[in-house]
């Protein structure tokens, strides 16, 4: 996510942050609301679809439409048919999962975050946190729907209940989740936020949890202020991609993409400098420009060899609302991710 869960002064600036002047409401960012604008031609050079998203997951197609799920209450979603003009399609939930509910009894509002999605065989399996501002005390959960289109008579979303999760006991944080597949069709969770960094987990197809209670858990990236993980396998390579710095601080973010890469998708990820991610390392590759501010969240999507990706930013001409992006991504001669900004 994106996150908030940071310490100190970070955490402090977080709360004040107030919706429609209201001080016991939820941070802007949150704003359930089907907010969308004219895109000018100024913001479609940034790649904005001009509707109010957050923590954005990876895009996923199913049948003739376009998904993407966001950070709000009850998991939001807006649905495309040509990736450019979006509406707002149902959330996830209309009632907290019970097992949230117990196992998060401070997470309030029923504001789930970061959520991400995949399909595995005849399933999608939706991936999101619950948690608390500024606290270990998180959880990943998983829900599963055969089809993302709520006209299909076999649309129902299954709670599968909680996938790993984190007190403060724990040394990381259980946010953020990534979902992604390796080369061998094996299926894998990155997550985590600040504290000892990004891990991954190695995830069952069937069941969509973890392959024992006990399996390992992978360090793969540190950073003072990292987060918001995504991994992605191109030719002899995994991405790994992660944002540092502060988000939703509207125009004040300082939300930055920071990548590196690696021949095994346990690691180690090392930037083009040739340093490794867990001492630190990460390549700079997409960050502010002008009025597209602070992006954050990354995903991508293959369409017939064209790679889009996708993440939320503030846009500089809404007051730093936060925003979907769509933009192309292209590899350099030495295999390495590039977006260009006008």
């Amino acid at each position: 996510m994106s996150s908030f869960k940071s310490i100190g002064g970070f955490f402090a600036m977080a709360a004040l942050l107030t919706f429609n002047g209201r001080a016991d409401a939820q941070p802007f960012y949150w704003a359930d609301t089907n907010y969308s604008v004219t895109v000018t031609p100024q913001m479609a050079a940034y790649g904005s679809r001009g509707i109010h998203v957050h923590d954005p997951s990876a895009i996923i197609k199913c049948g003739d439409e376009y998904w993407v799920f966001y950070t709000g209450y009850g998991i939001p979603s807006y649905h495309s048919k040509d990736l450019t003009t979006w509406e707002r399609g149902p959330s996830v939930f209309t009632n907290p999962p019970a097992w949230a509910e117990h196992a998060i009894p401070q997470n309030r509002w029923m504001r789930y975050w970061a959520p991400d999605v995949i399909h595995i065989g005849d399933r999608y399996l939706l991936y999101y946190a619950v948690s608390v501002f500024g606290k270990k005390t998180s959880a990943i959960g998983l829900v599963t729907n055969p089809t993302l289109n709520p006209d299909d008579p076999k649309y129902h979303w299954t709670d599968e209940g909680m996938v790993i999760r984190t007190e403060t006991t724990n040394n990381f944080n259980a946010i953020d989740p990534a979902a992604s597949k390796d080369a061998n069709g094996n299926l894998w969770l990155s997550l985590g936020s600040f504290w000892t960094g990004v891990k991954l987990v190695q995830l069952d197809p069937n069941t969509g949890k973890r392959v024992a209670t006990n399996s390992e858990i992978y360090s793969i990236a540190f950073n003072d202020s990292i987060e918001a993980s995504y991994l992605y396998h191109h030719d002899d390579y995994y991405y790994l991609f992660v944002n540092w710095g502060k988000c939703c601080l509207g125009t004040n973010s300082t939300y930055e993409v920071r990548v590196g890469r690696s021949h095994e998708i346990t690691g180690d990820y090392l930037d083009k400098a040739g340093e490794p991610m867990m001492t630190g390392g990460g390549s700079y590759f997409l960050g502010s420009h002008g009025p597209f501010i602070g992006p954050g969240q990354v995903g991508i999507i293959s369409l017939g060899g064209t790679n889009l990706l996708s993440c939320h930013f503030y846009d500089g001409t809404r007051h730093g609302f936060p925003t979907l992006a769509i933009l192309p991504l292209t590899w350099d001669t030495n295999g390495w991710p590039k977006v260009s900004l006008p």
